[in-house]
């Protein structure tokens, strides 16, 4: 036997709602012999009469009401898959896997989950804490949808790093210790120092603002958690040079000072993902409000 038409079902539910063939092929916007051959092809194709046709109405039989009750349930759940995929596609549902440091996770990310819940609550994010190299590298995999990622980055087939937010980057010394107004690299090699891990990004940066005034620092501890570098700065192991974080460094600020560095160092964010041509709904949709934070 053929496979029943989802359209011949919807026509069946029609008569047995409104009672004649007409009012069905109105509803429908059909003409009335297709709504005679839907209804005579289902009952070929069951081996089963589904309607009486009576002087001015049609009721189904006991047949045709079994499956009347049963197609507005098949009926239902084709409409919500064509809604689901609808909203998938628009943007409007779906998980986006994004990653990104402990950082940007504290500092950064909340307000822009916060817009996306209000926008697109359908969208579920899924974060994972990631440095730059790793989440570049399940970009180019694809076992992740956008990175938050510090640039410049090495170009990567098929990957695109938007422009997103830059972080002027601070000394964060202990609140107990003399220091000056600004931290230059010759004032801060001479103190305990708390560095990022060597594979990250922020740790290349530190490095080459050092490396640019002459100086070869080493450091005390290496950590790949910023929250924790803080913590220890503010329970006076050491300095650390450190993006600013306005929420975390509030909490922590009668036990440490934050001073501005000199000469001036900055990092930069920027957002990366496949093509465009290549991103689903949600993707988009996700990497549009985090433009919405962009700085202009």
């Amino acid at each position: 036997m053929r496979q029943i038409n989802l359209d011949q079902l919807r026509t069946l539910v029609a008569i047995a709602d409104l009672g004649t063939f007409s009012a069905a092929a109105q509803a429908l916007h059909l003409a009335q012999p297709t709504v005679s051959l839907h209804v005579s092809e289902l009952e070929s194709r069951l081996g089963a009469r589904l309607v009486v046709r009576g002087s001015r109405s049609v009721t189904p039989t006991a047949a045709g009401a079994a499956l009347v009750e049963r197609a507005r349930r098949l009926l239902r759940d084709a409409d919500d898959a064509v809604e689901a995929v609808k909203r998938q596609a628009e943007g409007r549902l779906g998980r986006v896997r994004l990653g990104t440091s402990t950082g940007v996770v504290i500092d950064l990310l909340p307000q822009v989950l916060e817009a996306l819940q209000a926008s697109h609550p359908g969208i579920d994010v899924e974060v994972s804490i990631l440095g730059s190299t790793q989440a570049m590298e399940r970009l180019a995999l694809g076992t992740l949808d956008i990175g938050l990622v510090a640039v410049p980055q090495p170009p990567m087939r098929d990957l695109v790093v938007a422009p997103w937010r830059s972080q002027p980057m601070m000394a964060f010394v202990p609140q107990k210790w003399k220091a000056p107004k600004r931290a230059t690299p010759q004032w801060l090699i001479e103190q305990p120092l708390i560095f990022n891990d060597a594979t990250t990004h922020m740790y290349r940066l530190t490095m080459e603002w050092f490396a640019n005034a002459g100086c070869s620092p080493r450091a005390r501890i290496e950590l790949n958690y910023d929250a924790a570098m803080r913590s220890l700065v503010a329970a006076g192991y050491g300095a650390a040079v450190l993006p600013v974080q306005h929420g975390t460094d509030a909490a922590l600020n009668g036990r440490m000072q934050i001073l501005p560095l000199s000469p001036k160092l900055t990092r930069r964010l920027g957002i990366a993902h496949r093509a465009k041509a290549s991103l689903d709904g949600a993707t988009q949709s996700v990497v549009d409000t985090l433009m919405e934070f962009r700085q202009r």
